[in-house]
């Protein structure tokens, strides 16, 4: 997948595969759709740095799901 261009597409398959990766439970709480593309590149270095990584620990994914969270529109 191209993700160089900050479309709505591409912010919706980078929360997707974030949620995946962390196996987030509260990720029906998690939305794609409340994600706007103007925080792409905010959206964009949290999603390369989960894929960057195997495992996560409990505090980490706590940071992660909390910088999500203020990036939702």
């Amino acid at each position: 997948m191209d993700l160089s261009m900050p479309t709505k597409e591409n912010v919706e398959y980078m929360i997707e595969a974030i949620k995946t990766k962390l196996r987030m439970a509260s990720g029906a709480a998690m939305q794609a759709a409340h994600f706007q593309v103007d925080r792409y590149e905010d959206i964009k270095d949290i999603y390369d740095m989960v894929q960057s990584k195997d495992r996560f620990s409990i505090s980490e994914v706590e940071a992660l799901v909390s910088e999500l969270g203020k990036l939702r529109g």
